[in-house]
This record gives C-alpha cells, structure tokens and sequence, in this order.
C-alpha cells in the first residue's frame, strides 16, 4: 500500500527537526548524519513511486478513441 503524500511529507518535517536537533552538536555525529540522509533518499524514492503511480493511472485512463 503506497504512502500518501501527507505521510511522507510528516516523515519529511520529523526527520528535518531530529537534524536541524542535532546539527548544533557537531561532535562525531557522522553515522546518525549518513542515516539521516539515507532516510532523505529514501523518502525521495518513496515519493517518486508514488507520483509515477498516479501519473501512469492517470496515463491510463485516458480514452484515444
């Protein structure tokens, strides 16, 4: 079942407060970082899916006759 955009776009805001939390403290967050940017990536490709999802749905139904 697809994610719906307000789904991500929550998951979006949380990640960017936990890293906007955490860029203050500069010491060895180098792992939490990378995770971070991996969720990033991960939500980005999430996204992707679903609008290409909609799109070729919407493709689709369209009638050439």
């Amino acid at each position: 079942m697809p994610m719906s955009i307000f789904t991500l776009g929550v998951m979006l805001r949380c990640c960017a407060a936990r890293c906007a939390a955490t860029w203050h403290d500069e010491e060895g967050g180098v792992a939490e970082k990378v995770v971070i940017v991996a969720v990033f990536v991960a939500l980005a490709i999430a996204a992707g899916a679903v609008i290409t999802q909609k799109v070729m749905s919407a493709a689709n139904n369209i009638n050439m006759n």
